[in-house]
């Protein structure tokens, strides 16, 4: 079932966005060679913490099958896709690690992931994460009610595949409200002119999941790390997105959040 949100719902998620947009700000000079991803975990879950926030992530369990997730964050370096479990292994210069955090605030969730290079990365490291997140970007733009899933899910995949990458088909966006996950899911690639109308009040995630090699992925045995087919590279960049009246809100601004970090004359409220 697809829940529409109020206008006093978004807000909701806004604050709880804001927050997710805080942390990965807070996170930027931390994400370096030698710290340990267990470390980038505690940074967070101390920040919702002080904030009054819950860790939806923490505990995670989508079925019985699975191992509760231990993380208040996932942390995917180089090859790993998306949910890595943020352990004793230390970054080193040249990887890329995608950090995805949730906040749950007020009873309501903000999802969003990050893919931080770490230190000097290689041309073809840069390359992908920028790529990357340009496929993001231009899902957003087609994000507007009357528009369709197919139009979101073919901008992304357009961009990606005609830098010679691919996306993971598997896993894709997910709606988000009062829950971590909800209706609908979100294909990162599709045909423009079908799936489901977009809608006023509908909030969910595009988090483009794009591979420097083949899209095909694979599970560890952890039962929550997921890999490249290839152990190439795989990067992701995740906003929060609610569908407005004339087209679109990103309710996870880390790229706001992270340029005012960035700038010392603007420090973060």
């Amino acid at each position: 079932m697809i829940l529409l949100r109020s206008p006093s719902d978004i807000e909701a998620m806004r604050r709880a966005g804001d927050l997710v947009a805080r942390a990965f700000a807070l996170l930027q000079p931390h994400v370096r060679a030698g710290v340990r991803l267990d470390e980038l975990d505690r940074i967070v879950a101390e920040l919702l913490r002080s904030e009054g926030a819950g860790a939806p992530y923490k505990g995670y369990r989508p079925s019985p099958s699975v191992p509760p997730f231990p993380g208040t964050v996932c942390a995917s370096v180089n090859e790993q896709v998306v949910h890595g479990i943020p352990g004793r292994r230390k970054l080193a210069e040249g990887d890329i690690v995608g950090i995805d955090i949730g906040a749950t605030l007020g009873g309501w969730v903000g999802d969003a992931c990050y893919t931080y290079p770490v230190g000097d990365v290689s041309l073809r490291a840069r390359k992908l994460l920028d790529v990357t997140k340009e496929s993001l970007e231009a899902g957003i733009a087609e994000v507007a009610p009357g528009k369709r899933l197919g139009d979101v899910g073919a901008a992304i995949q357009e961009v990606a595949e005609s830098a010679g990458y691919g996306v993971v088909k598997e896993l894709g966006g997910h709606g988000v409200g009062r829950k971590l996950h909800e209706d609908p899911h979100v294909d990162h690639f599709g045909r423009r002119g079908h799936g489901m109308r977009l809608r006023e009040g509908m909030t969910f995630t595009l988090e483009p999941m794009v591979n420097e090699g083949t899209p095909e992925i694979k599970l560890l045995r952890d039962g929550w790390t997921v890999v490249t087919g290839d152990r190439k590279l795989s990067a992701q960049f995740e906003h929060t997105i609610a569908v407005t009246k004339d087209g679109c809100e990103i309710l996870t601004p880390w790229h706001l959040r992270m340029d005012e970090a960035a700038d010392p004359t603007a420090p973060i409220a």
